[in-house]
């Protein structure tokens, strides 16, 4: 939920003008080179890991990158040779602010940035992806302009009214395209719900009964109550039922270009000596620091072991893992 709001055009001067600045050392052991210079290779990598491990368990766990929308194709060219295997890892995309809240929150966004967007969204989608869509917006015009946008798109939309994705929208009364299915698979899904900061509600069981009162098609939940309880798998079958009756699915958050110090695997001794793979705190979301999410022993927390954060969301009975802060490379580039 924490994206890069820099304008593609200027991420694109900057990168040329610190080339240049670079070439121009005459020292240039002064310039530090990671073990591996293609971040978006590295990120590719890490979240077809993430797949086939959450697939080992489950071949119907659904695995949903944000953002980052370039590493559909090698050479992040919307023109560009397909990224082939991380395609066929992934089954959807999230894309966050594509219509309204680019810049500020219940504004729409900029054309260029989002014909760049759409761009790579649609070569998604015509292999096969479903596109899951959020736009910050709260007043009604807006927020019927993002759904009619969207659908005519062929992507299903979820208008947030707050950013910090911590309530239920009370406009509209009921879910966009609100129907009575029974929701399988992704490609079932007509609306979803994306609340992953639980912080209104007292309790678990507020929490619970507040979604289930609720006919969205999909939930996108974090694995953790705000008191550092895990949803258990009771609790996720739950939550699973919408009020009409029918199922739904319900998919985990988790950050993997970020390490979060109010998550169970922070450790306090880094504050004053941080692993090699910790970076700088994200200055717009304090508690946040960038990753070196090329590092063994990052992944290692995020996946491939029985303590790992993954394996925890796959005990819960989650239906898959919604994947933020994919965009990491462009931080490092």
């Amino acid at each position: 939920m924490r994206s890069n709001k820099t304008p593609k055009s200027f991420t694109l001067c900057t990168f040329i003008l610190i080339v240049f600045s670079i070439g121009c050392k005459e020292n240039k052991e002064e310039t530090e080179i990671p073990f591996d210079s293609n971040y978006r290779d590295s990120m590719r990598s890490f979240v077809i890991g993430i797949s086939e491990y959450g697939k080992s368990f489950n071949p119907a766990f659904v695995i949903i990158p944000q953002n980052g929308i370039e590493l559909v194709t090698m050479d992040g060219e919307s023109n560009g040779p397909i990224s082939s295997d991380y395609i066929n890892a992934i089954d959807g995309h999230g894309q966050e602010d594509l219509f309204f809240g680019y810049y500020s929150d219940d504004e729409a966004s900029p054309s260029s940035e989002t014909s760049y967007i759409q761009d790579f969204l649609d070569i998604s989608t015509n292999l096969g992806n479903t596109i899951l869509t959020t736009d910050y917006c709260f007043s009604p015009n807006n927020v019927d302009n993002s759904y009619l946008i969207n659908e005519n798109n062929g992507y299903i939309s979820f208008a947030a009214p707050a950013r910090e994705l911590n309530v239920i929208p009370e406009y509209p009364a009921a879910p966009n395209n609100e129907n009575t299915n029974d929701i399988s698979e992704l490609n079932d899904v007509k609306n979803f719900l994306y609340l992953i900061n639980p912080s209104e509600f007292a309790t678990k069981e507020s929490f619970i009964d507040a979604v289930i009162s609720t006919n969205y098609d999909l939930l996108i939940v974090d694995l953790f109550f705000h008191d550092g309880t895990i949803f258990n798998e009771f609790e996720i079958t739950q939550l699973k039922e919408k009020s009409n009756g029918s199922q739904r699915m319900v998919i985990a958050y988790m950050s993997i270009g970020e390490a979060e110090e109010y998550r169970y695997y922070w450790q306090n001794s880094w504050s004053d000596s941080p692993p090699s793979w910790l970076s700088e705190e994200n200055p717009d979301w304090p508690g946040n620091y960038k990753v070196k999410y090329w590092e063994n022993e990052w992944q290692y927390i995020v996946f491939g072991n029985n303590d790992s954060y993954l394996k925890k969301i796959v005990d819960a009975g989650f239906d898959g893992v919604y994947l933020d802060i994919i965009d990491a490379f462009e931080y490092f580039e």
